[in-house]
């Protein structure tokens, strides 16, 4: 089943409605699904809404459809997104008893992006996987800005990845002791250096050109340009494309990482020194970690970040200036060459399981008959015995939390669209456990090593949010788009898998809560981004977990032709001690 794109007013809303739903309303038991309808009430300012539903969600990720409407002594009155937002503002002020005078404006930014996006693009070229980056017209459906972008200089569609950007980098010629950088591997340094050539005595440094727009004026670099210790050599080379998250760009077989003074959904997408640093060391760190995941898992991978370089002019005290430091700092990340088997199709996980089919990358367009329900959970089983059981080892086994998110993740296909292949990328989320770790750690500067380490819960619950949260929910999301009576059988597949991995790794315990049910955790993208917190520090709210056994019982058997597939049940060895059965709510239901 397909459906017409929405309007941009209608996208905002939804989303802040989702937003709304998952951290404000459900928590507090100020919700309904009723007459076709999701209830929702704020709580702090009396407010009742209401949307139409495409469809419900065991997880309480619903899908919406037509305008958010808000109760009157009349009746009913159709709400636009600047006063669902101007709403949502007075609630979170009463919550938080603080005031964000920034959140409408980053509002209207991300609806601009939606409306200019669908107002027009280019057609997508020939490469399938650049056309599945550059797919995502709506962002992250949980975060109530998804899409803005705030920069005081340039235009950001020159540089987005929804307009189909390619551009060339901007070269800079660095003399050799102005450079600092670090590389596991001579390769990625090679890569660098032959973008183009430089003088004598000279190191190429590629930048951004949005960012060179942005900070290319810093007194220090007029200063050095000005002695020859910087050489501006203007745009040149073949051009690189810029993919899902706007500042990482991919040409040379490779991808480059830049650092980019625009905040985008939460953060300011700049690479911070210890960040750089942390790519390199992590790389060489996990290094045997990974080669077991290769060996057991050989149908997936993880790219990794070799090198670093940026630019280290001496400020006034002698020590490099730490804004161009971090403004011209780039990571060099491995391409897909050496990862990719030959007929397999890279595709970014975000696009396959987008809430539209915006690019040939959707699930709609891989299954080969979308309309049959057996080849569609064939095709789902497949993907989570690909997906799961690497990203579970490296947590229990090698103590390492990855950041499986659908951004994060891409979904190789074969010639009939079949998962074949999974390929995971970006470190700067990736996290060690002190515990495993703490020699490794202990080895590093106190100021990499810091930001590099979670503790085995908080790693857990980011492990889980990633992976089934913001992964794999989304993704069976779209799945139930296309069969909605099916839903209850897909959850039941990722129990299956869950149960597999359990019993053959030694039921572990934080595993066995998961399938008796514990609820989820969701990042609170609204209130982390209202209180202007950084990404590393958000918190949770707790989603009634569709794995439940009660809850799967009850949507099998409200199936058409009863209880879908066979029920996975947790093997003895595996088993809890026994408790009460307390049924789990989904969040957006009301007991």
């Amino acid at each position: 089943m397909t459906h017409q794109l929405p309007t941009a007013d209608h996208a905002v809303a939804h989303t802040l409605v989702n937003c709304l739903l998952r951290e404000v309303s459900a928590p507090e038991h100020q919700t309904a699904v009723t007459d076709g309808r999701l209830l929702l009430r704020l709580p702090r300012r009396g407010v009742l809404l209401r949307v139409s539903l495409r469809r419900t969600s065991l997880l309480g990720a619903h899908r919406f459809t037509g305008p958010v409407e808000e109760e009157h002594a009349d009746g009913w009155r159709e709400l636009d997104w600047h006063e669902l937002a101007r709403h949502v503002q007075g609630e979170l002020e009463l919550r938080t008893g603080t005031v964000n005078e920034e959140f409408l404006g980053q509002l209207a930014s991300s609806h601009t992006a939606v409306a200019v996006a669908l107002a027009g693009r280019p057609q997508p070229g020939p490469d399938r996987y650049l056309e599945s980056e550059q797919a995502l017209l709506f962002g992250h459906r949980f975060h109530p800005a998804p899409k803005s972008r705030s920069a005081e200089r340039g235009d950001w569609r020159d540089y987005a990845p929804e307009a189909r950007a390619a551009f060339p980098l901007h070269h800079l010629a660095v003399r050799r002791e102005l450079i600092a950088e670090s590389s596991a591997d001579p390769a990625a340094t090679a890569l660098l250096d032959g973008l183009a050539p430089v003088p004598d005595g000279y190191r190429l440094l590629p930048a951004h050109p949005w960012q060179y727009r942005l900070i290319g004026d810093h007194p220090l670099l007029r200063g050095a340009l000005e002695r020859g210790d910087v050489l501006d050599l203007g745009p040149g080379g073949d051009p690189f494309a810029a993919t899902a998250s706007v500042r990482t760009l991919a040409g040379a077989g490779a991808f480059l990482k830049f650092s980019l003074n625009v905040r985008i959904t939460n953060c300011l997408r700049k690479n911070a020194a210890y960040e750089l640093t942390g790519a390199v060391a992590l790389t060489r760190l996990l290094a045997p970690a990974l080669a077991d995941l290769a060996e057991r898992f050989p149908d997936a991978a993880v790219l990794r970040e070799p090198a670093f370089r940026t630019l280290a002019l001496p400020g006034a005290d002698g020590r490099p200036d730490r804004s161009l430091y971090e403004g011209f700092g780039l990571i060099v990340r491995e391409g897909l060459g050496g990862a990719l088997r030959p007929g397999v199709t890279p595709l970014l996980a975000a696009a396959v399981a987008d809430e539209y089919p915006t690019s040939s990358a959707h699930i709609s367009r891989l299954l080969s008959d979308p309309a049959d329900q057996a080849r569609a959970l064939d095709w789902w089983t497949a993907y989570l015995r690909l997906l799961l059981p690497p990203m579970l080892t490296a947590y229990f086994e090698h103590g390492v939390v990855l950041e499986p998110h659908l951004q994060n993740v891409l979904i190789g296909v074969d010639a009939d669209g079949h998962p074949a292949q999974v390929l995971f990328r970006d470190l700067e989320g990736t996290k060690l456990l002190p515990e495993r770790h703490a020699a490794l750690l202990a080895g590093l500067a106190p100021e990499v090593a810091g930001p590099m380490a979670y503790d085995a819960e908080r790693g857990w619950d980011r492990v889980v949010y990633c992976l089934l949260v913001n992964h794999v929910a989304e993704l069976l999301a779209a799945l139930a788009d296309l069969h909605p009576a099916a839903e209850g059988a897909l959850w039941e597949a990722v129990r299956r898998v869950l149960v597999e991995y359990a019993a053959a790794h030694g039921c572990p315990p934080r595993l066995r809560a998961l399938l008796a049910g514990v609820p989820l955790p969701g990042k609170a993208n609204l209130l982390t981004r209202w209180e202007r917190r950084a990404d590393r520090t958000a918190g949770y709210v707790r989603l009634a977990s569709p794995l439940a056994r009660s809850v799967l019982a009850s949507a099998t058997d409200a199936a058409p032709g009863g209880a879908g597939l066979p029920g996975a049940v947790v093997p003895t060895a595996c088993a809890a001690p026994a408790v009460p059965a307390v049924p789990a709510v989904p969040a957006g239901r009301t007991r």
